[in-house]
């Protein structure tokens, strides 16, 4: 009876100890499939500390630098880090402090050795207190925090073990000297082999972060007007055979409410590396920053707008059908736009393509108040339709974020000179004549661009007018000169001039009334 109990209890045990053996392999394969480069990285450390481990196992390195060269190993376990910016903040940082620490610990031994057997440890001690209190309270400044607060922490344990251990050690200058030797050996492996093999980049994490949490932004919204409006009794067809998987960009947005902090510390990291592919030694980083803090505020107007999506309460169907159109052309508009900015940004390209969806979007912003205003009027029971109300009101909120975000991304492309790319947009004569208003673009870029300037057409006979000269007005910008059309007493009554200047731009000019007027516009 025993046996067999012992035999239940060894299966069970072989059985779980089984699962939990396949279920880390699992989750292993599932880390390294994330990120492939995790798996470099593990590489990596371990090649760090095998060339830095001979330096031990030598005898002519052991000789010259003794115990002190297990300084060098434990450096690389302490400094190694995924990216090149954080492997040299702390390299640096710990350099940089052992030398200052050091230094002061032997300057401190020399003068406490003044003060003679008694007040020798009395003196060193003073200094301890002194310089640690000093140093510990710095680390409270948001500055150093951010970029040296791991160089205060190696500087404190630094000019303590110095000072302390000079006090029995009479060869202290050396001792000094060997710390620090050690210390910068490993350092410089760590810098070596982060930059020679198979580099991670802090800057092109932290520029490809931004561009992807724009991108998520403006699949949300690229999205929302179909999964808003659409009918429940589509929506009940929809979700029998729309996977999970296929309405995740729902869901996607919700990382980039929590990106504050993996953004502030690629910026400080990328700050400590130099120039390497697009990005320059002084690339202004802290602009990624500006536009990491937009994008949330941008997130944060999306969180309240999923909410609306499958909420009970819900505007009347005759109420969202008559703001359906402006609504989904104002977030289609602005998460292209977005879209667009993700694209320039991973380019990095200055194009005017963003500014045309804003541009667009601001139109459909004027009519859907238009269309508001009429609505509301006919709505006898307006408790009904504040659902609608407030995703009107949360889209136009997202217009003015999409708005910021690209004038900020365009300030970055000119700190930052990125590649000009000439985008020339020449709308149809339909779309021209439908939308009858001024058209200008609002890049603050220096790229070439087109303005295009549409005014209502006259209500005049159509035998008034030049058939041909119509279809001049919507021709390709070309140099062209119209014919001026008289009235019957003889002056000008309009005037139409196409002037094709170098920068690509295109003016059209109606406002002519008589001879001197057009002679000084044209």
């Amino acid at each position: 009876m025993e046996n067999v109990r012992r035999d239940h209890f060894v299966k069970a045990g072989f059985v779980k100890g089984s699962d939990v053996l396949v279920g880390f392999v699992k989750k292993t394969k599932q880390v390294g499939q994330e990120d492939p480069r995790r798996i470099i990285h593990s590489v990596k450390m371990g090649l760090a500390l095998s060339l830095i481990s001979l330096v031990y196992y030598f005898r002519p390195l052991y000789d010259g630098f003794g115990v002190s060269t297990m300084w060098a190993v434990l450096t690389v376990v302490v400094v190694f880090e995924f990216t090149v910016g954080a492997t040299l903040s702390k390299g640096l940082n710990r350099g940089f402090a052992t030398f200052l620490a050091g230094g002061l610990g032997v300057g401190a031994h020399h003068l406490a050795t003044f003060a003679g057997e008694t007040g020798e440890p009395i003196l060193l001690g003073s200094f301890v207190f002194i310089l640690a209190t000093a140093a510990s309270f710095s680390r409270f400044f948001p500055a150093i925090k951010a970029r040296y607060d791991y160089g205060v922490l190696v500087f404190i344990l630094t000019f303590s073990l110095v000072s302390v251990s000079g006090y029995r050690v009479d060869r202290i200058v050396e001792l000094a000297h060997q710390r620090l030797s050690t210390i910068l050996i490993g350092g410089l492996t760590c810098v070596l082999i982060s930059v020679g093999v198979c580099p991670v980049w802090a800057g092109e994490e932290l520029h490809n972060l931004v561009a992807t949490n724009m991108e998520k932004l403006g699949e949300f919204l690229q999205g929302f007007g179909d999964e808003f409006f659409e009918s429940k009794e589509n929506d009940q067809k929809s979700d029998e055979i729309v996977s999970k998987d296929d309405k995740s960009f729902l869901q996607r947005y919700k990382s980039v409410l929590n990106s504050k902090t993996s953004e502030e510390s690629f910026a400080n990291f990328a700050s400590w590396e130099p120039g390497h592919g697009g990005f320059k030694f002084r690339h202004p980083w802290t602009q990624y920053l500006a536009i990491g803090i937009l994008t949330r505020q941008c997130a944060c107007r999306i969180e309240a707008l999923n909410s609306y999506i499958n909420s009970p309460l819900q505007a009347t169907p005759e109420f969202k059908k008559k703001i359906q159109k402006s609504c989904k052309r104002i977030s289609s508009e602005s998460g292209e736009a977005l879209v667009q900015l993700a694209i320039s940004m991973r380019t990095m390209t200055q194009s005017a393509a963003a500014n045309i969806h804003v541009m667009n979007s601001k139109m459909a912003c004027s009519n859907l108040k238009t269309t508001m205003n009429a609505a509301l009027l006919e709505e006898p029971e307006l408790l009904k339709v504040v659902p609608a109300v407030s995703v009107a009101s949360l889209l136009l909120e997202i217009i003015e974020c999409t708005e910021k975000i690209v004038e900020s991304v365009n300030e970055l492309a000119g700190l930052a000179e990125f590649k000009r790319e000439d985008t020339k947009i020449i709308p149809k004569k339909s779309e021209m004549l439908q939308h009858g208003v001024a058209m200008k673009p609002v890049c603050n870029t220096a790229g070439s661009h087109v303005i295009i300037i549409v005014q209502e057409p006259r209500k005049e006979k159509p035998d008034s007018l030049d058939p041909s000269s119509q279809n001049e007005a919507f021709s390709d910008p070309v140099t062209v000169s119209e014919k001026n059309s008289h009235s019957s007493d003889g002056k000008f009554e309009y005037c139409k001039s196409h002037e094709k200047r170098e920068s690509g731009a295109v003016d059209i000019n109606n406002n002519c009334t008589d001879k001197q007027t057009c002679m000084k516009n044209c």
